[in-house]
């Protein structure tokens, strides 16, 4: 009987290779490249983020104010120019200073004058005398014709010549006032008080009587007025708001000393420019500190009223659309606060107060806005915020005692 022999079965095992350097080797490998990949994703987003400078809208109050070129006046300017003609015999001003009305400034040789008032007053004498001795002989002539011992023809030769002296009296008694005028003439005296400018006649010149030549100029600087214009879509403003009382108006002058001083608006023009559409308005300055000149520029802003509590951002940061006025939005990103993204908001602006745009509604203080970079922008676009991080609202004291530590 066959003996069976038990052959143990055996099962094939599939071997692998060890884990050795190499495969760890791939295996960092493999992880970098991933890493990378993510990194590589995170700087390809940052380099199509838009740069942008942003600006948080404030609120103030915001003074509303026009603005226009103004040009410096006096208030009262005049030309002296002599009336009679003659010699200077005594210049008593000088080339800037400051005269008060009645002040003597140049004097004429006199003694023409002076001699002509005589030669009047002598003729009025003498023709005063025979109207005396006219008067008389008609009074008695008038006698005498009643008893017919003259004749008519004397007596009315009388009488005719009694009231040809009467005129003549007259006559001299205008000559006289005349003469005694241009004496008087002959002392030129400052019509207003003020600052004399360049004297152009000096004293021995020999000028004629009503000369178009000008001896010089006074200016009446104290006060001083500034002269400048306004659309006349403001008139119904101004004029309202004049009512209650005096505007007020500062004013720049030109020139190395540019601080604003604050004047008072003192008349409105009567009609309006129909040339240029505009108002010509006054302001008037104490000018005690001598700051303005006539002649000069001068910036003005005329403020009309103060809104309160005004939300405002830069001019250049309102655009301008198909609906009206929108503004750029930037909502900083949590990881990074240098980073955002951006939405595209209408706003309602009113006013323009120098460079800033009043928004009445749409945006709340403190929300950031564009204000450069908004022409590669469209609504959820990234931008980098090129200006550095938002800064801290100062409702948040913890967070602001924070950002300055």
């Amino acid at each position: 009987m066959p003996s069976h022999q038990h052959v143990p079965c055996t099962r094939s095992r599939k071997r692998f290779p060890a884990h050795g350097p190499a495969t760890a080797a791939l295996l960092c490998l493999a992880a970098l490249c991933l890493l990378a990949g993510c990194g590589g994703e995170k700087q390809a987003k940052r380099a199509r983020a838009v740069p942008v400078t942003v600006v948080a809208a404030a609120r103030e109050d915001l003074p509303v104010t026009l603005s226009a070129v103004g040009n410096v006046t006096a208030l009262a300017s005049v030309e002296i120019k002599s009336r009679v003609g003659g010699i200077i015999d005594k210049q008593l001003v000088q080339n800037g200073q400051d005269v008060q009305k009645g002040d003597l400034l140049f004097r004429i040789d006199p003694r023409p004058f002076a001699l002509a008032v005589k030669e009047a007053r002598a003729k009025l004498d003498r023709d005063r005398a025979h109207l005396v001795k006219a008067r008389e002989d008609l009074r008695r002539y008038a006698k005498l014709r009643q008893m017919n011992v003259v004749a008519q023809d004397q007596y009315d030769d009388t009488f005719a010549e009694a009231t040809s002296l009467e005129n003549t009296i007259r006559l001299n008694e205008a000559a006289l006032e005349k003469a005694q005028l241009d004496l008087a003439y002959a002392s030129i005296t400052a019509p207003i008080s003020g600052r004399v400018g360049i004297v152009q006649v000096n004293e021995g010149n020999v000028i004629k009587a009503n000369d178009d030549r000008t001896l010089c100029v006074i200016n009446q600087i104290r006060p001083i007025t500034v002269s400048f214009s306004l659309p006349e879509r403001y008139l119904g403003e101004i004029m309202e708001r004049q009512a209650d009382g005096p505007l007020k108006v500062g004013i720049t002058p030109s020139g190395t000393d540019r601080s604003t001083v604050e004047a008072e608006l003192t008349a409105v023009d009567n009609a309006v420019d129909t040339t240029t559409g505009t108002i010509r308005l006054l302001a008037s300055y104490p000018n005690d500190d001598n700051r303005f000149w006539p002649g000069q520029f001068a910036r003005v802003g005329l403020t009309l009223r103060t809104l309160k509590g005004a939300v405002w951002l830069p001019t250049g940061a309102v655009l301008q659309g198909m609906n009206g006025s929108y503004v750029y939005v930037v909502a900083p990103s949590v990881e990074d606060p240098a980073s955002g993204t951006v939405e595209a908001r209408d706003v309602t602006a009113s006013h323009i107060v120098d460079d800033r745009t009043v928004i009445d509604s749409g945006l709340e203080a403190g929300e950031l806005v564009v204000l450069d970079g908004q022409l590669g922008l469209s609504p959820g676009a990234a931008v980098t915020i090129k200006n550095g991080p938002p800064p801290v609202p100062a409702d948040d004291p913890g967070a602001a005692e924070g950002a300055r530590q």
